[in-house]
């Protein structure tokens, strides 16, 4: 292992006609915290608002992360997982 350890994630969610970010624990939705949302609209064709959007969320949640355990979490690859 190389030190690193889970503290949460982002999981975007298509809900309707808005796109929604929560921060919520690695392994469920149970007391996931509502970050943000976007209309679809706004990034379907848009892939730049898109990335602006994901890369706004992460830092709310690196912000918090560093609260939290006093350093700044290493970002990787999102993927997409279905509900």
């Amino acid at each position: 292992m190389n030190g690193l350890r889970p503290a949460g994630r982002i999981a975007f969610r298509a809900e309707n006609d808005y796109w929604h970010a929560y921060y919520a624990d690695s392994a469920t939705m149970d007391g996931a915290v509502l970050l943000g949302s976007i209309s679809i609209g706004a990034i379907e064709f848009n892939p730049e608002r898109r990335s602006v959007f994901i890369e706004l969320m992460q830092g709310i949640v690196s912000d918090i992360i560093e609260d939290r355990m006093g350093e700044q979490p290493v970002w990787g690859e999102y993927r997409v997982v279905s509900n």
